[in-house]
């Protein structure tokens, strides 16, 4: 998630000081991605370096207002534009833990797929509770798209669960785990046109 163009759009609605921006994005998202305070001064000061933002006079309480400034207004012009690549998305670290489960002699990894199973059925419950409470669509979108996550995973633990149930790899330990061997299944088990 973009801090920065997700505080670019909200400064495109007028100018704002942190607090603003920083309570602004949580009912956005539906609080799902809590800002640090200093994160979004932090954000606001490079942003302000790079000619996006400007800061407005103080006010009487000494809180200062940024505004978006043309550089920030194209900025978020062309990230509206752009879709988001698969290649810009962080690792998942679900899918390296369960491919390190599988080399690893001492791991249990039809346990780590329950363990994680179970954790993914209650976050979705809790997705799917907190969603009946929401009134705003930007907040609805949020909170679908977490839900949707999820139910992927889901799907996707069971996949591992049928690939795991079904794989004639087997892991050879003949020594110390320097030594430990896989041994492929053949190309037509591990073709797979789902």
């Amino acid at each position: 998630m973009s801090i920065r163009h997700g505080l670019l759009a909200l400064l495109s609605q007028g100018p704002r000081y942190g607090y603003q921006l920083r309570a602004e994005f949580e009912a956005s998202t539906g609080a799902t991605w809590p800002l640090n305070i200093g994160q979004v001064y932090t954000t606001l000061s490079r942003m302000e370096r790079d000619g996006m933002v400007a800061p407005g006079e103080q006010d009487d309480q000494g809180r200062v207002v940024y505004a978006l400034t043309d550089k920030g207004r194209s900025e978020l012009d062309r990230w509206f534009a752009t879709p988001i690549a698969q290649a810009d998305r962080p690792r998942d670290e679900l899918v390296i833990k369960l491919a390190m489960a599988v080399t690893a002699p001492a791991a249990d990894v039809r346990r780590v797929v329950q363990t994680q199973r179970t954790a993914t059925m209650r976050a979705l419950q809790e997705l799917t509770r907190a969603k009946r409470a929401v009134t705003g669509a930007a907040q609805r979108l949020v909170l679908d798209s977490m839900i949707f996550q999820a139910e992927a995973e889901q799907r996707w633990l069971d996949h591992c669960e049928a690939v795991l149930a079904t794989s004639r790899e087997t892991v050879v330990s003949a020594g110390p785990p320097e030594t430990i061997e896989a041994v492929p299944a053949t190309s037509q088990e591990t073709t797979n046109d789902d």
